[in-house]
């Protein structure tokens, strides 16, 4: 009978969900048909389906929430091998339903995201094979990560109904890691161990996480955090709550951590210091699979590390010119001026609380400027705002120097850029407008935003990305900038072909370690050479591409194909060339992978030719 209740609330949710989303006529009309009239229906009732089955991304996108629907809150995604095993054979049976459809019978927009939905589905046989392949748990994402960041970001605590969700989901948090560790013993058992080094700082990371009193937690500080910034809860049910919140942490959160603690302990007997994927299974096929999913190209290792390489040379050329113009003496080289430029403390803010909340404020400062400059550039800009924030302390030692969250969907958060502020020398003022360019304005936020807000497209398209495209347009974005003159001071443009150079060199390192069996150290000294970024950050990025192969090299590829088909219509169209049309075609059918991008652009300069 529970059962039963149970699926009669969740048909109800997605009745209500799909109603809110798409209107009663689609309910009544197209819900069950094997193939819907439209095939926009059929897209976004597989999408539905997919999301009604995870309760954080329903918490994520924040719509039920409007129409009184909050039971998801309370809960975790499955993450189980057999919840899996249901997920593979669903999206099978959507790209089987896929086929129903001819092209010749879609429209425009309908064809656009069937070829999404097959790039996104990916190759079957070579997804089950690589299923277990990778680092699930690391020194920068995994559970131990995640966990924490989610309930930080995306549980709202607006109400004590909220706060009882909250509380469900810790004393849920040691179910959900038992899932996970399910695909960690099968990857052990088909020898897919961390690097070393890998196991020893995610430890590290688990053993600082759990060695904190309950209070000083981010779980526990979080939560009061947001209990005292809303309405409805006074200090009898807010410390209530908190007891509540302190007595899980300590019984199911803190022994949910020691458990995986223990078996990477344990693991760290069957490791080795081989930083690629070269040593697994089928480890070179896994490589170019990766490649592949992350690029959306054919390009094949070698010749990612070729470019990379002829990139770097041609970037420092740049750079050089720039360090002579300055009356920096050239006869140095690069590396010896990069490093000097690094050591110039009239670059840094003071390594202080002070000088940290300075920071911030003027990466604020940088986006409003950037933000109300743009109309030459763009015809379409998001409503959502974007806020800067700090990275979270407890996870910012191994974080990457900053990221980029987006707005919900219901407008209730905005997007949010987070700094990393751990080591004060990592943020240098002549690279920090390109990084606000990149991750904010007019890249990632501009994107995702836009994304979030397109109207005529299945759901699925706003939630969705490809990384060769989100990441191109980022950086791509700093170009841009730097066109418009954002970043004239010639030490803002050394920043600029500073972090292009990064991109640059990624590719020659993460192929080097790979493809090439590079060791660690082999390509840390590589970055640290050619880029001139502290130690900190070549040694947190090299980790990052060692447990996430393939997808440090789609930002380049990315920016290089968006720069070419720009160039491709500027020169097929002449004086009819405008750049804001451009960035129409580009930004607003959402992310579509680079094939499909060409197409795109292909068609922009065939009906303008006309």
């Amino acid at each position: 009978m529970a059962g039963k209740i149970k699926k009669t609330f969740k048909w109800l949710g997605l009745t209500l969900l799909v109603a809110l989303l798409l209107g009663g006529g689609f309910v009544a009309h197209e819900w069950n048909a094997d193939k819907p009239f439209y095939a926009n229906n059929f897209y976004n009732r597989a999408f539905l389906k997919y999301v009604l089955d995870s309760p954080q991304q329903l918490t994520s996108m924040g719509i039920l929430e409007s129409i009184g629907i909050t039971g998801h809150n309370a809960e975790w995604n499955d993450d189980s091998i057999a919840a899996g095993d249901r997920e593979f054979e669903y999206l099978q049976d959507i790209m089987a339903s896929m086929r129903l459809y001819s092209d010749e019978e879609l429209s425009h927009n309908e064809l656009i995201s069937k070829k999404i939905v097959m790039e996104l589905l990916g190759n079957p046989e070579q997804q089950k094979k690589f299923r277990y392949h990778g680092y699930p748990v690391n020194q920068i994402s995994g559970l131990q990560v995640s966990i924490p960041r989610f309930l930080d970001t995306f549980h709202r605590v607006n109400t004590p109904e909220d706060a009882e969700h909250y509380i469900a989901r810790l004393s849920k948090i040691d179910t959900k890691m038992e899932q996970n560790m399910e695909s960690l013993l099968v990857s052990e058992q088909m020898g897919i161990i961390p690097p070393t080094f890998v196991i020893d700082k995610s430890v590290e990371i688990m053993q600082g996480f759990i060695d904190q009193p309950p209070e000083e937690n981010v779980l526990y500080v979080s939560f009061d955090n947001k209990m005292q910034e809303a309405e409805g809860f006074d200090d009898a049910t807010r410390m209530a709550f908190l007891d509540q919140a302190r007595s899980e942490i300590t019984a199911t959160v803190y022994p949910a951590w020691q458990n995986y603690i223990d078996y990477f302990t344990q693991l760290r007997e069957k490791s080795t210091t081989d930083a690629g994927v070269w040593k697994f299974p089928d480890g070179e096929e896994f490589y170019n699979y990766m490649l592949q999913v992350t690029t959306t190209t054919d390009m094949t290792a070698d010749e990612i590390h070729r470019v990379g390489r002829a990139e770097v040379d041609r970037i420092q050329g740049e750079m050089m010119e720039i360090f002579a113009a300055e009356g920096y003496d050239t006869a140095l080289g690069f590396s010896a001026l990069i490093t000097q430029l690094a050591e110039e403390e009239r670059f840094y803010y003071p390594d202080t609380d002070e000088g940290r909340e300075q920071i911030l404020a003027d990466y604020t400062a940088m986006i409003e400027e950037i933000d109300a400059g743009l109309d030459s550039a763009f015809k379409s800009k998001p409503k959502a705002p974007v806020e800067v924030r700090r990275v979270p302390e407890f996870s910012e030692k191994t974080a990457s120097g900053a990221y980029y969250n987006g707005p919900s969907m219901d407008g209730s958060r905005p997007g949010i850029f987070y700094a990393n502020l751990y080591d004060i020398k990592a943020t240098p003022k002549y690279g920090m407008r390109t990084l606000a360019y990149h991750e904010a304005v007019p890249g990632h936020h501009y994107q995702i935003a836009t994304q979030r807000e397109l109207k005529g497209v299945p759901e699925f398209r706003k939630q969705t990305g490809f990384t060769a495209y989100s990441e191109g347009w980022a950086l791509y974005s700093e170009r841009v900038a730097w066109e418009m003159g954002f970043q004239d001071d010639p030490y803002d443009n050394l920043g600029r072909l500073q972090a292009e150079l990064f991109r640059a060199v990624r590719l020659v390192v993460d192929t080097g370690i790979h493809a090439q069996r590079w060791t660690r150290e082999q390509a840390i000294d590589y970055m640290s050479t050619n880029t001139g970024i502290t130690e900190s950050d070549v040694i947190s990025e090299i980790e990052r591409y060692i447990v996430w192969p393939g997808q440090a090299t789609a930002y380049k590829v990315g920016m290089m194909e968006i720069l070419r088909l720009r160039e491709e219509a500027r020169a097929a169209l002449g004086d009819r060339f405008d750049i804001r049309d451009f960035h129409e075609v580009v930004l607003m059918n959402g992310p579509v992978p680079l094939h499909l991008l060409r197409d795109l652009v292909g068609q922009y300069i065939a009906d303008k030719s006309s």
